[in-house]
């Protein structure tokens, strides 16, 4: 909204405004803030606007079909510097926050993602989000596969994925019964300590008292040049995989952390400034989407040189640039400079994004 008035006015947003505003000006800040508050927070409005991620995904996968998904789930903290509805103190993240959850597949798409007051635990309404997302996918692809942290080890979660058939890894919480079953891998090594890091693997049957069945756990213990005690990690999990291999499998949900900071980063996501808790609802929202519009960019029309790189850099050394307008009678041309984008990449860029679209219907003869 700090940017609107400028927005407004400018004539590469006014033409992708499309309608009366490519004559005129785009909404005014005022009506933008009348959308979002009072019509998008509506509660049919919201829910629509909480599946339209999933939709654009659905679309993109007609483009990039995938053979099987890869869901992460995790929480995040935003922070707040106000009276924000239903903005609590958390007491983990040690400040006054909303704490919302995220879900991503395995190309950095944002699945869905929601709201939640600061106090909440981690998993806290993880059934919203994620079964929406499972019965999208349910049918389309041949394998699902789940990860998450500690924090979402519960056996609801457990019992909900064995149902439905997809493979999980969760991180599990140390508890002494977990640490006696390793406790022969937990005794230094004999001998000089090695200057590598020396790993070892340990799977078994485990079952926790709430519980319904026994199900598999895999340890890993590392211990580090220097350090005195080792360091240890316990998963759960249905997978038939070796147990380095599970673990190498879960420790790639690091990526799910890196795109969060991603979406704080560049989009700036925690912005979430509106009194009521609902618009601010509405507001992650509107955030889930443009990140997923740089993603989009970034994964399907982004020449080998810059794939790699991040949506900060895509937003400030691709977007965010400077441009003459020049108007002619029929038509209006943008002169980009070539500071950080050669015209070469960005005549690629174009090419890809127009391979994207829909080919036309025939035209019956």
């Amino acid at each position: 909204m700090n940017d609107a008035e400028r927005l407004r006015h400018d004539p590469a947003m006014r033409w992708i405004v499309g309608g009366k505003a490519a004559l005129g000006a785009a909404a005014s800040p005022s009506q933008m803030g009348r959308f979002e508050t009072r019509w998008l927070t509506a509660e049919k409005n919201l829910s629509a606007l909480a599946d339209l991620s999933g939709q654009w995904i659905d679309t993109v996968h007609g483009c990039r079909p995938p053979r099987g998904a890869v869901l992460d789930m995790d929480s995040s903290v935003s922070p707040t510097h106000g009276e924000q509805e239903n903005s609590v103190w958390n007491g983990h993240y040690a400040c006054t926050c909303y704490h919302p959850l995220f879900l991503f597949n395995q190309f950095g798409d944002l699945e869905r993602c929601a709201l939640r007051p600061g106090n909440v635990h981690s998993a806290d309404g993880w059934d919203e989000v994620l079964k929406p997302v499972v019965a999208r996918y349910r049918g389309k692809v041949s394998r699902i596969y789940f990860r998450a942290d500690a924090g979402f080890a519960n056996p609801e979660v457990y019992e909900f994925l064995e149902a439905e058939r997809i493979k999980y890894a969760i991180r599990l919480p140390t508890n002494r019964v977990l640490q006696e079953r390793i406790g022969y891998l937990l005794k230094r090594p004999v001998g000089r300590p090695s200057n590598d890091v020396c790993r070892s693997y340990a799977s078994f049957t485990y079952q926790a008292g709430s519980w319904s069945k026994p199900r598999r756990a895999i340890a890993k213990v590392e211990w580090h040049p220097g350090e005195l005690y080792p360091r240890v990690g316990f998963i759960v999990t249905n997978m038939s995989r070796p147990a380095k291999n599970v673990v190498a499998f879960y420790n790639k949900r690091g990526t799910c952390e890196q795109w969060i900071k991603e979406g704080k980063g560049a989009i700036k996501w925690t912005r979430l400034s509106c009194r009521s808790f609902a618009a601010n609802a509405v507001r992650l929202q509107l955030h889930a989407l443009a990140y997923n519009l740089g993603n989009f960019l970034r994964t399907l029309a982004t020449p080998e040189p810059i794939r790699d790189w991040s949506l900060t850099s895509l937003k400030e050394k691709l977007i965010k640039i400077g441009a003459k307008v020049v108007r002619h009678g029929r038509y209006v041309a943008f002169q980009m400079a070539e500071v950080a984008i050669s015209r070469i990449l960005f005549a690629d860029i174009l090419r890809f994004i127009a391979e994207l679209r829909q080919p036309p219907d025939a035209v019956p003869a």
